[in-house]
């Protein structure tokens, strides 16, 4: 809000007052209050104000001591407020980074990924006929075998399923489905021959 009794001033306090207006977030809401001097459009320094109002009255000179001191000490913290401002402002924009500019490998330098059962992702191997096997290994066994032998051996294996419910479910002799779960074993056993490591302590 403006003081009635302030008057309008130019100069100095127009950019500064623009300025603190821009920057509110800083210094939040202020009153601006300017004294008028002896002449008109000039200030002066308390020292020559004594000299030119000694045609003045006692309370009138106090008076205008008091404003025009206060007038000066309003223009210094301004002043100087707005230079710290600036130079704060200057000092953040030189140390901050829009997320947007940062390059693919400066992100990846703000996070790290940690991997607690590191252990637990490790291969587990067993042996067998001296033969180092693993999960890996034997899934991928099964799956060399022909689609039909596949899925017989995982419904039987792996599902629980009898020969003759393998059959119902895909209206096929229950013979067939035997021949074709024990056939599969000497495809497996020829590929973990030739795949899978000989472990010399067997």
């Amino acid at each position: 809000m403006s003081d009635p009794g302030c008057p309008v001033q130019s100069g100095f306090f127009v950019p500064t007052k623009t300025f603190f207006q821009k920057y509110s977030l800083f210094f939040g809401s202020f009153q601006l209050c300017v004294v008028e001097g002896l002449r008109k459009g000039k200030f002066y320094p308390l020292s020559r104000l004594r000299k030119e109002v000694n045609t003045m009255n006692e309370p009138e000179r106090t008076e205008w001591q008091i404003r025009c001191a206060f007038n000066g000490f309003c223009k210094r913290t301004l002043k100087n407020e707005s230079i710290n401002a600036h130079r704060d402002l200057k000092k953040r924009q030189a140390h901050e980074i829009n997320f947007s500019d940062l390059t693919p490998k400066e992100e990846n330098q703000l996070y790290t990924c940690e991997d607690f059962f590191t252990e637990d992702k490790e291969e587990q191997t067993f042996f067998a006929g001296g033969k180092e096997l693993s999960a890996n290994l034997i899934a991928d066994a099964i799956h060399s075998l022909p689609e039909e032998k596949r899925r017989a051996v995982l419904l039987y294996y792996f599902f629980d399923m009898s020969d003759a419910e393998i059959a119902a479910l895909y209206q096929i002799p229950r013979s067939t489905v035997q021949y074709r779960r024990t056939s599969s074993f000497e495809l497996l056993k020829r590929y973990l021959e030739e795949h899978a490591y000989d472990y010399p302590g067997w």
